[in-house]
């Protein structure tokens, strides 16, 4: 009996896995094999990913979904399977990817959500580190030990540790307490010249990451308009005036940029200044407010100690929004 279609349900859902309603069914998908080929290959990433937005306000809040997809078998006469028909498939979905040298569906880490095993915070200030729960036992910084609890809820598949001001180490351990998985170190920087400013942007792991930009800060501005001309004649003097502008503006908005440095940091940032680069979403924290950012720079040379002997990064954004507010 040969496979002839397959008919796919594609739920999409938070909660707990298989805890889904009927208004959960985001997608029905039918398809039939392929002449000269047995298998049937569907890409369900995409789809699954048009339900899930990641937001953020300086909250750190696990942002994942469940995907559940229930699939039909028939034969090359269109009559349904007797076995193991449907089949139902339940996976994860997180905001990241992978890259082409890994294959086909990489499985990311499975414990701490960052690459980097340095992290660099403003001296006195807490910081956040992502960890995947389902994989994570306890973590330890410096002194201190938190045990881990998944309680199965995609509000708890992502958690964000608080370090405290001021830490030097994270240890992070297997399920089983026991495993070191990573040692993360820790960089309190003092600035007392400069202002420096928090980006967080979502990483390869899907997890939001903030990188701490401590050196000069530039602020600039690009105005957008267009212009029209006018006739400013009086017919009946016949004179005009010479206060009234014969070409006017209108449409006169603009974009605020800014240009942020994060002084000198270790060669292991290279992969952090790499994922802001290929980030979607940025945001920055300014003041009380956490605003949106797009990275205007689209090149990025790899720095390494033998080659640059001192490494820092200065990176271009642009507020994701207008200067003159023109929602409607």
């Amino acid at each position: 009996m040969a496979l002839g279609s397959i008919t796919l349900d594609l739920y999409v859902y938070t909660g707990t896995v298989g805890d889904y309603t009927a208004s959960d069914l985001k997608y029905t998908i039918n398809k039939d094999v392929i002449v000269n080929q047995s298998n049937i290959v569907l890409e369900i990433g995409e789809l699954t990913r048009d339900f899930l937005t990641v937001t953020f306000n300086d909250d750190y809040v696990s942002q994942t979904v469940w995907a559940t997809a229930i699939v039909r078998y028939k034969d090359e006469n269109q009559t349904p399977f007797t076995f193991n028909n449907p089949q139902t498939f339940n996976y994860l979905a997180f905001d990241g990817y992978g890259y082409f040298e890994e294959g086909i569906n990489p499985e990311l880490s499975t414990n701490s959500l960052i690459s980097s095993n340095v992290v660099y915070h403003l001296e006195d200030t807490a910081g956040k580190i992502p960890i995947f729960a389902e994989g994570v036992g306890k973590v330890i910084i410096d002194s201190t030990t938190t045990q881990i609890t998944d309680n199965g809820n995609t509000n708890q598949k992502i958690q964000y540790l608080t370090i405290p001001a001021n830490s030097s180490t994270v240890k992070i351990y297997d399920t089983d307490d026991s495993t070191l998985l990573k040692t993360i170190t820790v960089k309190n920087i003092c600035e007392p010249k400069f202002t420096p400013y928090k980006v967080s942007y979502i990483n390869r792991f899907g997890a939001i990451q903030d990188l701490w930009f401590f050196k000069k800060s530039t602020e600039s501005m690009e105005v957008t308009d267009e212009t029209f001309k006018r006739n400013i004649i009086n017919a009946g003097t016949p004179t005009y005036s010479t206060y009234e502008a014969q070409t006017n503006r209108y449409n006169v908005n603009a974009k605020t940029n800014i240009t942020l440095n994060t002084g000198f940091v270790a060669e292991a940032m290279n992969v952090t200044i790499e994922e802001l680069f290929l980030s979607e979403n940025a945001w920055i924290r300014m003041g009380s407010q956490t605003l949106p950012l797009l990275a205007k720079s689209k090149s990025m040379a790899y720095k390494t100690s033998v080659n640059d002997n001192l490494i820092d990064y200065t990176v271009d954004f642009e507020f994701a929004f207008n200067k003159i507010n023109n929602i409607r």
